[in-house]
């Protein structure tokens, strides 16, 4: 059997890769689960990771044919939201290193929000980002209904969830979806460039911008002021703070270790 979840490794960098060419890399409760592992294992020893496809799709979605029984009566749809797909969000969102998505064709369904919970999305030309749902009657998850209204506004969002109409990598990238646009056959490469530059960086730092960052999308501004301030206290406290002090002092080049 194909393993759902290629891993890849450069250097300190490291690509998992959505696995499953006959379906367009098709979200199953299995390869949610080996992703999951993967993240928090190469979270470990991984200084930034890269999230990809294949040259067709990054993913068409969950793969309702083997997540969904003939009939519905009855069934908790919602369950498998609960077991496999929510806990690896969370994990997205926890992770301690820089996380980047590399796009390529369609990003649908839950796995659109698998590549936009990234921290930066590098998408090609011809990648589009499609919410589905609606067309089979369901509502969006895999938080796109948090992720799509903070990035771009409820009323596009609405729109897209709405419609259930393609949004082309351009039109995502003048939104505001996406955070690079490329070449398609540029994609990989200037992802894992980011990621390279990213792993040369205050790993330390990252962890804790990527933690406010979440933590301020949910919260008021005194409150995020104060978070700030105490994560500001913990990043003052690690090696990278005094090797950046240090540099910026010895006027050269931080020389960043985890």
């Amino acid at each position: 059997m194909t393993d759902p979840i290629v891993i890849e490794r450069t250097g300190a960098v490291t690509t998992l890769r959505l696995n499953d060419p006959a379906t367009m890399n098709a979200m199953t409760p299995r390869m949610a689960h080996d992703l999951h592992a993967a993240l928090r294992s190469e979270a470990k020893t991984a200084r930034a990771i890269v999230l990809a496809g294949s040259a067709r799709a990054f993913s068409s979605g969950a793969n309702l044919k083997d997540a969904m029984p003939a009939g519905v009566s009855g069934f908790d749809v919602g369950l498998t939201l609960e077991q496999d797909y929510n806990p690896l969000m969370h994990t997205i969102r926890d992770l301690p290193v820089p996380l980047i998505s590399a796009v390529r064709g369609a990003a649908a369904g839950v796995d659109a929000s698998l590549a936009l919970a990234c921290d930066i999305i590098v998408a090609g030309k011809s990648a589009y980002f499609l919410e589905a749902f609606a067309r089979i009657g369901l509502v969006p998850d895999g938080g796109a209904t948090w992720l799509l209204t903070r990035a771009v506004g409820r009323v596009r969002a609405m729109e897209m969830m709405l419609l259930a109409e393609k949004i082309p990598a351009p039109q995502a990238h003048d939104w505001g979806l996406i955070t690079r646009l490329t070449e398609d056959d540029a994609v990989e490469e200037t992802a894992l460039s980011i990621a390279e530059k990213l792993a040369e960086g205050p790993s330390h730092s990252y962890s804790l911008i990527r933690k406010a960052a979440w933590s301020a999308a949910d919260s008021d501004f005194a409150t995020a002021l104060e978070t700030e301030r105490q994560l500001q206290k913990q990043a003052g406290e690690t090696p990278d703070f005094a090797e950046g002090l240090a540099a910026f002092h010895e006027k050269r080049v931080a020389r960043f270790h985890r």
